[in-house]
Parts: structure tokens; C-alpha cells; sequence
């Protein structure tokens, strides 16, 4: 039997669900749960809620902005938006006139689709915030930034 040398954990931590990686999964695993829960009833996924947030804020995103913004591929975004557009709730040009990125726009149904989901998705939240100590927020929201952009991020 070949002997192990043991790994110094990055921290103090007794077993693995005392590390960061492991919390932060757990946490992410819990809203992905409830967004995915409360979006059913308004006939979206995770990705399609964030394309139609991204999509309200910066109208005119392309696929490639989109994907990025909603953290998958641009495989997955363009089936995103076909959906999407399918159910009428964006609207894309079948052409553009200049490169090959065709903009997205909410439509008049989309909008009203994401400010229902939307009211749901900021309840979540809410319940998440509500957790932690008003005066700890800014300081969490902080440290996340700092380790992903530890990260590459």
C-alpha cells in the first residue's frame, strides 16, 4: 500500500463541509433550488430570468454578452433565446446590417413576464439578506467580489 501524504487544508477546517468551496456551493445549490422553484410557476429557467434581467437593463445585448452576463456558454444562450423568442417574450432580427451579433429587446409581453418573476426572484433574496446582520451585507457582497476576482473571475 503506498503511503499518503496528507494536504494541509487552506484554512482550519475539520472535514470538508468547513470549507469555503464547499459553503459557497451549498448556498449557490439553495438558490438555484429556489429560483428554479419560484420561476416554474412563471414559466422560466434560471438562464431565461437572467437573460430577460440583463436584457431590461441593457437592451440591444448580443448572444455573446448575454451568455457571458447569465454565465453559460453561448451554445446554451442561443438556445436561451430561441426559446424566448418562440414564446414572444424578446424579439431579434432575422439579419443585421453590420458583424454577425444579432441584438436582442424585450418585448411588451417579456417585460411584463419578468416584472412578475422578478417581484418572486427579490423575495428570495430577501429571505437570503434577511439571514445576516444588516451591517454585514456590504461587507459579504466585498469578500465575494474578492474571491472570485482571486479566481480570474
Amino acid at each position: 500500500m503506498e503511503d499518503r501524504k496528507p494536504v494541509a487544508p487552506p484554512h482550519p477546517a475539520e472535514d470538508i463541509t468547513e470549507h469555503v468551496g464547499y459553503r459557497l456551493k451549498r448556498a449557490a445549490a439553495a438558490l438555484r433550488g429556489a429560483m428554479d422553484k419560484a420561476l416554474r410557476e412563471h414559466g422560466l429557467t434560471v438562464p431565461q430570468y437572467a437573460c430577460l434581467e440583463l436584457l431590461d437593463q441593457r437592451p440591444g445585448l448580443s448572444n455573446a454578452e448575454l451568455a457571458r452576463g447569465a454565465f453559460v456558454t453561448r451554445q446554451s444562450m442561443n438556445v436561451v433565446l430561441r426559446g424566448l423568442q418562440d414564446a414572444g417574450l424578446i424579439s431579434r432580427p432575422a439579419t443585421t446590417d453590420h458583424g454577425r451579433a444579432l441584438p436582442a429587446h424585450l418585448t411588451a409581453r417579456g417585460r411584463e413576464r419578468l416584472d412578475a418573476a422578478r417581484s418572486a426572484v427579490y423575495a428570495i433574496e430577501r429571505t437570503m439578506v434577511d439571514a445576516l446582520p444588516q451591517r454585514r451585507l456590504a461587507a459579504l457582497l466585498a469578500d465575494l467580489d474578492r474571491m472570485a476576482e482571486a479566481l480570474g473571475g
